[in-house]
């Protein structure tokens, strides 16, 4: 079972997501990895192993900023390696992107990208989903929330996706669809994660996703919609007594 934590706001991202990876280190898995945005710039980290052996890797120079996605990763396409463990970017290096689930049609979306001269790096089905992120942004000339709706409207199988897109450096944008998202509400924060258990830490006002929506979160707000359609959902905030 993979772990996913998000964050955006004034603190250092990268603390805040390992100490939540750390919170799920509970559902097992064999890599883990963190990306920041740095400049307007995408940094990405990751290795086999545990969130120890990550944390040990972090240059804190080089992920000091205030927005990040991170994932542990249990290997279901692919072995367990650095390679293969997420984030994944797409080839202009435009956008990362973190994903539990299986997207069951991946080998006809690779198929169609490689026609297309996309390269891939790794065995995995989640790199087909960025890049296919990718292709689209440039073919179609999307913004960053069109251009991850249009992509899911494609994919069949199970997913929860949390993006960072480097030409829109202040928003997280998260959808799910079989596999279970939360997001925390903050005052100048916000969060995403797996599981409650990633982000209750920080705070106890959390939205929970339900299947099919879509959400674009910056440090102050939050926006939810269908992927098949544009109209605004409203949701319950729910507080976390436990």
């Amino acid at each position: 079972m993979c772990g996913i934590v998000g964050y955006i706001g004034s603190s250092k991202a990268s603390d805040i997501l390992i100490s939540g990876l750390k919170r799920l280190e509970y559902r097992g898995y064999d890599s883990a990895g963190i990306c920041t945005i740095e400049n307007n710039s995408l940094v990405t980290t990751k290795c086999k192993g545990k969130v120890a052996d990550l944390e040990s890797k972090i240059n804190s120079s080089l992920h000091s900023g205030n927005i990040g996605i991170s994932h542990t990763r249990w290997a279901t396409h692919g072995e367990p390696n650095s390679i293969n463990a997420h984030p994944h970017s797409d080839v202009s290096g435009k956008f990362s992107l973190i994903h539990n689930g299986i997207i069951e049609n991946h080998y006809a979306i690779k198929e169609y990208l490689i026609d297309k001269g996309i390269e891939f790096v790794s065995d995995t089905d989640t790199e087909v989903l960025v890049q296919f992120m990718g292709y689209l942004y440039n073919k179609e000339k999307l913004d960053f929330f069109n251009t991850l709706k249009i992509t899911l409207q494609e994919v069949v199988g199970a997913y929860g996706v949390v993006v960072l897109c480097e030409d829109e450096p202040d928003k997280i944008i998260a959808a799910r669809h079989g596999s279970p998202l939360v997001v925390g509400l903050g005052e100048g924060e916000n969060f995403v994660g797996s599981d409650v258990s990633a982000i209750m830490e920080h705070t106890r006002n959390i939205l929970y996703l339900d299947d099919g929506e879509i959400i674009e979160i910056d440090k102050d707000n939050y926006s939810i919609k269908h992927i098949e359609h544009d109209s605004e959902i409203i949701k319950e905030i729910k507080k976390i007594e436990f």
